[in-house]
């Protein structure tokens, strides 16, 4: 049914779903589910809790798309905003809450450990090492998350659990003390 990607296409399958069109359900699963997974993944933090998101939003298309209004938004828009909405409420419910974050804590353990470990190679005699010894550790940490890990601001925050504007200027200054300390 999805076999052109017209954004109507999204609309009339979805209207197809209401009238209890399995196929239409079928082509909307194979054009959006790799994109709908990748989105509950970056909210859940886990593949397997973002396939479970997915295969319950989808149980919810399939029962829900008579609700679907076309004036008041996209298909693609409504279909991503149940993932969206299915993976927060995961999250909320205390049921997934306490194995999310004690994943989470292990592997944000082992990232920031190979972090500062790449700050302990550094050699002990060089200016770099001093300057960024001299900095307060967790500007150093965030500093070390960017330049070494790669993590986006965005990421640093999370994985420090402090405001994405925080994260940013943290950076900005311990850069600015960094040049200095370097010239």
């Amino acid at each position: 049914m999805l076999t052109g990607h017209a954004p109507d296409d999204l609309d009339k399958a979805l209207a197809a779903c209401a009238k209890g069109d399995r196929t239409a359900l079928r082509g909307i699963f194979d054009r959006e589910a790799g994109r709908l997974v990748a989105v509950a993944e970056r909210i859940v933090r886990r593949r397997d809790l973002a396939e479970e998101v997915v295969q319950d939003a989808f149980i919810r298309i399939w029962t829900h798309a008579h609700q679907y209004d076309p004036t008041r938004g996209s298909a693609r828009g409504w279909i991503y905003a149940i993932v969206r909405n299915r993976a927060l409420n995961l999250l909320r419910d205390g049921k997934r809450e306490h194995t999310v974050e004690e994943v989470d804590a292990l592997r944000e353990s082992e990232q920031v450990n190979e972090v500062i470990a790449a700050w302990r190679k550094l050699d002990r005699n060089s200016l770099l090492h001093d300057c960024l010894g001299a900095l307060d550790e967790t500007k150093r940490h965030g500093i070390l998350m960017a330049y070494v890990g790669g993590y986006s601001h965005g990421e640093i925050a999370g994985r420090l659990r402090i405001p994405l504007g925080t994260a940013k200027s943290w950076i900005r200054r311990g850069l600015a003390s960094l040049r200095e300390c370097m010239a």
